[in-house]
């Protein structure tokens, strides 16, 4: 049995996870999931029924993750230290992890769905507006080559999902920031790696359905 039970769809958040993976050096089995007819080991590891899901065979014990952001946390602190923050680097690996997994996922769904905060409102809401946290988010790529600095962390994998997604689905504006940020990790090899199984998955499923 590998390490990690992986399970997934290839056309889901699952993809940050399966990075993660990769960038990790982990050993993983995936366990493809339906939208319709989920399996019973996933429901009884996450009963939300959600991908990304990650079951650790640990020894004697099982630990179950879910929520992408802290699937990529928690394989940085178990398989990769190489990709967790040094002391100075802690505080904008936790922040803009955090940001990204809170504030921009709470922009991008209301803005996709159509729900604007009404005026006044804004400190009732997480993100307060769709623009002021694109703005917080441009800030502080613009400045850095990375979340942390000059190095590649593990908060790369789940803060540059959010802006590679963004950038493909239109999102997140075109900004100079977020582009040439995406373009240094579409270029990792991991990364490369990675995209290459989900997206063969998605022929497939498209070529049979």
């Amino acid at each position: 049995m590998a390490d990690y039970t992986f399970f997934t769809n290839p056309m889901s958040r699952g993809q940050i996870a399966r990075w993660a993976l990769h960038e990790a050096g982990a050993d993983y089995d995936t366990e493809l999931v339906d939208w319709q007819e989920k399996p019973g080991a996933l429901l009884d590891a996450n009963p939300m029924g959600k991908v990304p899901t990650l079951v650790h065979h640990h020894g004697s014990h099982v630990h179950v993750i879910t929520e992408a952001a802290a699937i990529c946390a928690y394989l940085a602190e178990v398989s990769a230290p190489d990709l967790l923050p040094t002391v100075e680097e802690r505080a904008s690996y936790l922040r803009w992890m955090f940001f990204a997994a809170g504030p921009v996922e709470q922009a991008v769904t209301a803005k996709a769905m159509g729900w604007d905060v009404p005026d006044g409102k804004e400190s009732m809401a997480g993100f307060g507006t769709y623009d002021r946290t694109v703005e917080t988010l441009a800030s502080v790529l613009s400045g850095r080559d990375f979340i942390c600095g000059d190095r590649f962390t593990m908060a790369d994998v789940y803060v540059g999902s959010q802006v590679d997604w963004g950038l493909m689905f239109q999102s997140l504006p075109a900004d100079d920031a977020f582009k040439t940020y995406a373009e240094r990790l579409r270029v990792r090899p991991k990364y490369r790696e990675a995209k290459a199984i989900d997206q063969k998955l998605i022929d497939e499923a498209q070529a049979n359905g």
